[in-house]
């Protein structure tokens, strides 16, 4: 059986719903206290909300939006891309798709060692927790090798799950622990010794973070029972998700100052509510963080499959790649995210790679669809079409759009593509360069797919970013060479 094979378009919108959840609400949200007062303190805390907050929705909104006017495109962020923008361009955003989650993976996995660590010690050892992540990361395989019902169902449960120690935190922290005194003894960040602007700066790639999977519902458009269930769940799911995490971030100012925050350890909200209501507090929060990172490794292990499928059933990869087993499963593409899971594994090991490092480089590489996803949307407000002849190729002519809604999806694009470059202006130019690096091991096979069919490997347009990647990834490994860049 293989990938181009119809689907059942059975997953209803609370299933959708529930895999953003899912897939957003993951480890993040668990560090985010400590991983904001890090490099900011309350007032720049609630300015980079604000701005997450509208930058993220109008993310959301592109891909609402992209589902509707383009119906035909029913793989998610990558078919979008592709369509829009060329072979190459949509091949790097699935790419960057698909290593991101791959990183994720290794950070939630580690995150997730780290807490069982604290009550059971033996997994403090660094490279006993490194054969732990890996053994994890084969379960998984293994679990959804059995097919895409059953990993469902398990996040469905552990989505749930996650969400009462969450809730709990919230309500505990509100009325038993929060002081507004507390929130407002520095509420600049004086101690933080940064403008207001740097930080504001420094923690947008923590916010993109903890929201990244608001787009898993149109991942699995597809598998969806009506394009309107997409856009309902994306937008359910965002509302959903940016009210648990504007609320933990904001709780936690009021209990401890900005300093003591930024010294707790990675699982800082279990710190937090310990300080509140005693250590039985971090315990309930340590396994809320046990069973989401769970929930989310599932969610994200099924999510990174997705793409390298999709590209080699659109013939942008070997097409053995989207095979499809008896369970309904795409194992290859699942055993090879395991492999890649793997070897990030030894990489960030080695090289004693920290959690927030591991967060910013994969939020750079999910950065590359929702750029393109976003760009394509403005120029298909501006002018109808693309930057490739993919559209009459994929007689993707969508519906009348009226001139009202086509001013509106024009504003939402420009916000969204604003926004999304304004995040990479504020990223460490270290995990900029580095994700031009990961590209590069991606074009061997589409190259050499490529030249198995006798077709143009790039356009003009595609040899000018391929240019400015490998210039990227030359000056990454200078660094490497030279010691100024490490992760």
């Amino acid at each position: 059986m293989r990938m181009n094979e119809t689907r059942s378009h059975s997953v209803t919108v609370w299933t959708l719903v529930a895999l953003i959840i899912g897939s957003t609400v993951g480890a993040g949200i668990f560090s985010l206290p400590q991983n904001i007062a890090s490099v900011a303190g309350p007032g720049a805390m609630l300015i980079g909300w604000a701005i997450a907050g509208v930058g993220m929705l109008s993310v959301a909104f592109v891909f609402h939006i992209l589902a509707h006017r383009k119906p035909h495109l029913d793989s998610g962020v990558y078919s979008y891309v592709r369509a829009g923008l060329g072979d190459f361009i949509g091949f790097t955003a699935g790419w960057g798709y698909w290593l991101g989650s791959v990183m994720a993976q290794v950070g939630y996995a580690t995150l997730f060692f780290n807490t069982v660590g604290h009550y059971v010690p033996v997994f403090e050892h660094r490279w006993l927790s490194a054969l732990a992540v890996s053994a994890l990361s084969w379960t998984i395989f293994a679990v959804l090798a059995r097919g895409i019902k059953q990993a469902a169902i398990m996040n469905m449960v552990t989505s749930v799950a996650k969400i009462v120690p969450i809730l709990a935190f919230i309500v505990l922290v509100a009325f038993l622990g929060f002081s507004w005194d507390t929130f407002t003894l520095d509420f600049w960040g004086r101690t933080v010794e940064a403008s207001l602007f740097e930080q504001v700066q420094g923690i947008m790639l923590f916010t993109v973070w903890v929201f990244i999977g608001v787009e898993g519902a149109s991942v699995y458009s597809k598998q969806a029972r009506t394009r309107s269930d997409v856009g309902r769940a994306t937008v359910i799911g965002f509302i959903s998700v940016l009210a648990l995490l504007v609320s933990v971030s904001t709780l936690s100012f009021g209990v401890l100052s900005q300093e003591q925050l930024a010294a707790l350890p990675d699982n800082s909200m279990a710190s937090v509510l310990t300080e509140v209501v005693g250590p039985w507090g971090g315990a309930l929060i340590s396994l809320g963080l046990c069973l989401s990172v769970l929930g989310a490794y599932v969610s994200w292990q099924m999510l990174c499959a997705e793409p390298i499928v999709l590209m080699a059933v659109d013939g942008l990869l070997p097409r053995r790649i989207g095979t499809i087993n008896v369970a309904g499963a795409p194992w290859v593409a699942q055993l090879i995210s395991t492999v890649a899971i793997q070897i990030f594994v030894l990489v960030f090991f080695i090289n004693e790679t920290s959690y927030n490092a591991m967060v910013q480089l994969a939020t750079i590489m999910y950065l590359l669809p929702y750029i393109f996803s976003a760009l394509y949307l403005l120029l298909l407000a501006a002018r109808g079409k693309g930057l490739s002849r993919a559209e009459a190729r994929f007689d993707i002519s969508g519906p009348e759009i009226s001139a009202r809604d086509n001013r509106r999806h024009l504003f939402i694009a420009a916000a969204a593509f604003v926004y999304s470059l304004w995040l990479i202006y504020a990223a460490d130019p270290v995990y900029v360069l580095l994700g031009a690096l990961a590209i590069i091991p991606g074009m061997v096979p589409y190259v050499a797919t490529r030249l198995s069919k006798k077709e143009r490997v790039f356009n003009a347009f595609e040899w000018c970013v391929v240019a400015l990647v490998f210039a990227g990834a030359i000056a990454a490994v200078w660094g490497i060479a030279t010691g100024e860049l490490a992760l």
